[in-house]
């Protein structure tokens, strides 16, 4: 199910960078790792149902938004800052529900499936970012959801879903805390999670779980995001461009990473 070839792992972050500063607090901006095309994302807010599209970063750090980019409106709003698009297809957690995940065509702007997600919904994925509760994640094996249960003590969940029949594949508990948690990200089978005070203050990541057990928090130093304060609504690693795309503060920011082979 896992390919067992994806390698390496995350040795620090080496810079970032702010492409803008446009939106709200809180939302989630992306490109679609599963194209060729190079269009930008842009999900404004929490709970939104319009999607701005743009047809490359350079028209996307242009001033006027408005003109440049194509709308895309959804049948139903979005919760949360979770969602991602992969391969044409937006998933997101239907404003409202407890744990329902939508699969929306961008070309044809049809919803093509829905799924709930058991025992999601009921907690925030983070405690530092209590508006969303499913976080939905991409990586080289395709499609993850993050979220927390109370069972667990408030620990993260991760699910493998298949992302063309949306079946869950497996689910682990991990060890992780969802307290003081803002943000986190699944890349090469494995949870890397990014904790803050709760005033906002230097994103570190303090906890990291490879599902296939190749890599322990034991193993990585405390990971540190470089010089800027504050805080993330959202993290989604880019599998194709090995880079991040945050959120934080209402700015559009890409970090760079350095990695190493998995011992």
């Amino acid at each position: 199910m896992l390919n067992a070839s994806c390698d390496h792992m995350l040795a620090g972050i080496k810079s970032l960078k702010i492409v803008k500063k446009t939106g709200d607090k809180h939302g989630s901006w992306m490109k679609d790792p599963g194209k060729k095309h190079t269009k930008i994302y842009l999900l404004n807010g929490s709970v939104n149902n319009v999607i701005f599209e743009f047809a490359n970063i350079m028209t996307f750090m242009e001033n006027n938004q408005a003109l440049s980019a194509r709308r895309v409106t959804l049948p139903f709003p979005w919760e949360g800052t979770g969602h991602v698009i992969y391969r044409g297809f937006l998933f997101y957690h239907r404003y409202g529900s407890l744990n329902e995940i939508i699969k929306f065509n961008m070309q044809s702007r049809k919803v093509t499936d829905q799924m709930l997600l058991p025992g999601a919904g009921r907690i925030p994925a983070y405690q530092l970012s209590p508006h969303t509760k499913i976080d939905l994640a991409i990586d080289e094996q395709g499609l993850w959801a993050i979220h927390a249960e109370p069972e667990t003590g408030g620990n993260i969940v991760i699910t493998k879903i298949n992302h063309i029949t949306l079946a869950v594949e497996h689910t682990w508990d991990t060890p992780c805390s969802s307290k003081d948690a803002e943000a986190a990200f699944m890349a090469c089978n494995t949870l890397y999670v990014v904790y803050n005070s709760p005033s906002g203050g230097t994103s570190r990541i303090r906890c990291v779980y490879d599902v296939l057990d190749a890599v322990s928090t034991y193993e990585i130093p405390a990971l540190h995001f470089p010089r800027r304060q504050g805080s993330h609504s959202t993290i989604h690693y880019n599998p194709k461009e090995k880079q991040l795309f945050a959120w934080g503060d209402g700015s559009q920011i890409i970090y760079k990473l350095r990695t190493q082979q998995k011992v």
